[in-house]
């Protein structure tokens, strides 16, 4: 049959399923308690979502499309929560910036000297700039983990060079 005899809505696009947080190939996929307990609610809501989907029998295109993208999005979670790596941040070292920690940087010199910035060290899927939370994988978080209390690192921030000291360290909250 020729494609003139067709439908528009006969040829369905594939399903693009929207990747999840990125964690470069080789690197554990470290989370806090809390993230893991984040991905487990975020399994159960899509595996609801995903028996409403079929349930719904009004539009069979629509509902294949809904399902292909809960059966991926499901699979990719699964996977990242199986690979978890859960660490406690109680048993991090309390004066050495570690993984859940929340940690206050004071600018010592190439920037805005005595300008602080606070934020805790999470695991990819729990990141937020906009909650605080930065990926352990991001470079300024890699540029802090093990400096300790009191102590400065170089912080690359785009061409420029910041010197920061941690003058916080915490792990309550995570």
């Amino acid at each position: 049959m020729s494609r003139a005899f067709t439908k528009e809505d006969d040829v369905q696009s594939p399903t693009i399923i929207p990747p999840r947080a990125a964690l470069p190939a080789g690197t554990p996929n470290y989370v806090t308690p809390h993230g893991l307990e984040l991905l487990r609610a975020e399994l159960l809501t899509l595996e609801a979502e995903r028996a409403q989907a079929e349930a719904n029998r009004d539009n069979e295109a629509d509902r294949t499309r809904h399902l292909s993208l809960y059966n991926g999005r499901i699979s990719d979670l699964s996977s990242r929560i199986a690979s978890a790596k859960v660490v406690d941040p109680r048993t991090q070292p309390p004066k050495e910036v570690r993984f859940g920690a929340t940690i206050t940087l004071r600018t010592v010199s190439g920037g805005k000297t005595g300008f602080e910035r606070k934020f805790t060290i999470v695991g990819v899927d729990e990141a937020s700039v906009a909650a605080g939370q930065v990926a352990f994988v991001a470079p300024i978080a890699r540029a802090v983990i093990g400096v300790k209390l009191g102590k400065t690192a170089t912080l690359r921030l785009g061409p420029n060079e910041e010197v920061v000291e941690v003058v916080a360290i915490s792990y309550e909250g995570v």
